[in-house]
């Protein structure tokens, strides 16, 4: 899985990774504004790293929680979905709206692959400084450049270049880099 190759996600390993990931947003998602001190314990139990200053809103949501690397003031609004079978790393001061869905998760194309149960993970990589707005999904294995701002509702079914503005289904440049 972590590897980017096919994989069953069944077995003892992955469950009790599931388990874990799931008691442990159980317990966040719960938590109120007062509970900050709490909040900021159970991510950093739950996540592969969050740096100072980090403040992810609930309710949120991933698969396993290990594979997501938060910089430095990063800003996750309300309903944030992150699918982190393979690593997601959002660099520092980076700000994502409401109801954004980054995935690392995907599925193979061919059909008789995905009857058999088999999925894999593509990294995705958000650089320093990006603005994503509400609702955006950015899909598998892509790479957003720094200072880039991703409109909301948007699809990013491609990367994006450093300083490029991009809105729609699919993701269009607006403004290049």
């Amino acid at each position: 899985m972590l590897a980017g190759e096919l994989y069953r996600s069944c077995g003892p390993e992955i469950e009790a990774d599931i388990c874990r990931a799931d008691r442990l947003l159980r317990a966040y998602n719960a938590t109120t504004a007062e509970q900050a001190d709490a909040r900021t314990a159970l991510l950093r139990d739950l996540l592969g790293n969050i740096g100072p200053g980090t403040l992810v809103r609930p309710p949120f949501h991933c698969d396993f929680g290990f594979n997501i690397h938060l910089g430095r003031n990063v800003f996750l609004n309300f309903q944030c979905v992150l699918l982190d079978v393979a690593r997601i790393e959002i660099g520092d001061f980076c700000q994502i709206g409401p109801g954004v869905h980054i995935y690392a998760a995907d599925h193979p194309r061919d059909a008789e692959q995905r009857r058999a149960g088999l999925e894999s993970g593509k990294p995705v990589t958000i650089g320093r400084n990006v603005w994503i707005g509400g609702g955006a999904i950015i899909l598998p294995g892509r790479t957003i450049g720094e200072d880039a701002i991703i409109g909301a509702g948007s699809v990013i079914t491609r990367d994006v270049a450093a300083g490029t503005t991009v809105a729609g289904n699919p993701g269009r440049v607006l403004r290049p880099g």
